[in-house]
């Protein structure tokens, strides 16, 4: 789920946070309730309170992976200060940042009244609105151009309630260029590019826990 610039916000003049993933939808999803997720990252902690009620759907998926610790080891693999920060998708293999295999993509519920401003935890996709698997960002300002009906809005689901000193930590560091290594998004076969606003030291999630 690598990030290719399939869009350019008018208002923002950066590709919105994206991934390679093109699977078909997934559109049951079991009933989540509220909940706070505590994230654990070598710069420090930070605690998101998870919108159940408006996003049922990517609440639950986004708890699926909690659950299976798909993100711990990962890391922020994009950050764009002014922008966002991006994770869930890349950990440490070999040395190298490699994609880590999720699931089907879920529905789309970026026009449930939530925005993308500053401190909110959204879905990271492709330019198909349902698209979004485990990959997120966390907006660091506010990002009307990702509100719906833009493309179908990016599905924000919760918001940072502590740590966002932490959050801001993670936005100033030094990134650069570095060759990611992803998987082809229907063949599974790993490929090797080049990717801009990585972080020049890893900033790795430890854990994610519910609260």
């Amino acid at each position: 789920m690598i990030l290719f610039p399939v869009l350019v916000c008018a208002q923002e003049k950066k590709a919105p946070p994206a991934s390679a993933d093109t699977k078909a939808p997934e559109t049951k999803a079991a009933p989540a309730k509220a909940a706070k997720v505590l994230f654990k990252t070598s710069l420090g902690e930070f605690v998101v309170d998870l919108n159940a009620e408006k996003a049922p759907v990517t609440v639950a998926n986004f708890l699926g992976y909690v659950k299976k610790k798909h993100y711990d080891g990962t890391v922020f693999h994009r950050v764009i200060n002014g922008f966002m920060i991006q994770g869930g998708g890349f950990a440490l293999e070999g040395g190298k940042l490699e994609e880590k295999f999720s699931g089907k993509g879920i529905a789309n519920e970026g026009k449930n009244g939530l925005k993308n401003d500053r401190g909110t935890i959204a879905m990271a996709r492709t330019a198909d609105p349902n698209s979004a698997t485990a990959q997120f960002f966390i907006n660091v300002a506010d990002n009307a151009a990702l509100n719906f009906p833009n493309n179908g809005g990016y599905a924000v689901f919760g918001k940072v309630t502590s740590g966002l000193d932490v959050v801001d930590k993670i936005k100033a560091v030094a990134t650069g260029q570095q060759e990611l290594t992803m998987r082809h998004p229907t063949t599974g076969e790993k490929m090797t590019l080049p990717s801009g606003d990585v972080p020049v030291e890893n900033v790795v999630i430890q854990a994610v826990t519910v609260e």
